[in-house]
Formats: C-alpha cells, structure tokens, sequence
C-alpha cells in the first residue's frame, strides 16, 4: 500500500515537473539558481546543495542529494523530476 502511494505521489510531482520547465543539472547550477528553478528548496538548501558540491567534488548520481544537511527522501522523492546529474565538474 505505501509503495502505491509512493508512486502516485512521485507521478503527480513528476506531472507538476514538467509543466514547470527545464530540469536543473546539480553539478553546475549555483544556488540562486536551483532556489528559484526547484520548486520545494528554498535558499538555504540550495546553498547546502553547493557546498557539498565543492567541499566533496560532484554528485555522481541524483540520489547523493540525501548526503545533503537537510535533504532527506521525501524531499529527494519531491524534487528528483526536476534535477538531473550530467556533468562531472572538477
């Protein structure tokens, strides 16, 4: 029963998602950016998404987001259809 809820939960943010607009790759959006492009983070997790980024390198893969002071699964479940890992920044 969770996981269908889970799932509905995900399809309907996912729906909100793609009418909002461009998906933001995390490895190279500074956190102006990703607190006015991702609906659900505000200022100062945006900015604990950048320092993480450059206190331990790029995020390999979307789900390293949980590694964040702040961002836990829901929130993950919440934003993952609008954030996406393309780059490796050095």
């Amino acid at each position: 029963m969770m996981k269908r809820i889970v799932l509905v939960v995900s399809l309907i943010v996912a729906s909100f998602a793609l009418h909002a607009g461009q998906v933001i790759d995390i490895n190279k959006a500074d956190a102006a950016t990703i607190a006015k492009e991702i609906k659900g983070l505000g200022p100062a997790k945006a900015k604990a998404i950048v320092k993480y980024r450059n206190t331990h390198g790029p995020y390999k893969r979307v789900e390293d987001l949980v590694k964040v002071s702040g961002i836990g699964e829901k929130t993950l479940e919440m934003i993952r259809p609008q954030v996406q890992v393309i780059s490796k920044r050095k």
